[in-house]
């Protein structure tokens, strides 16, 4: 019997690159990383984290098609020109309550 088994996944290029950097500060390969997943979904049969669709998230501008930015652009204007503004201390505390970063 074999000692180790290969998985073989696909991922988007700039995924595996900025995971492997992150890992390599951690000081995990990314074979360890996803053995360490594995080992928590068999523990906690399931999901080691929560799979659920947020109501909203975080725009990512790289991601965004022109027509989604200037529409994102022109929200973020008539938002300032209504007064709804925050400071970016709201804004840090938002987020941390919100996604957790």
């Amino acid at each position: 019997m074999s000692r180790t088994a290969s998985i073989y996944a696909r991922v988007k290029p700039n995924v595996k690159s900025e995971a492997e950097s992150i890992l390599e500060e951690l000081g995990l390969s990314m074979s360890n990383a996803v053995e360490l997943f594995l080992n928590q979904v068999v523990i906690q049969r399931g999901l080691p984290f929560d799979v659920k669709l947020s109501p909203k998230r975080p725009l990512v501008m790289s991601e965004l098609t022109q027509q989604e930015f200037d529409s994102a652009i022109s929200k973020g204007i008539e938002d300032i020109d209504n007064g709804r503004v925050y400071s970016s201390q709201e804004v840090r505390e938002r987020m941390r309550n919100k996604y957790g970063i």
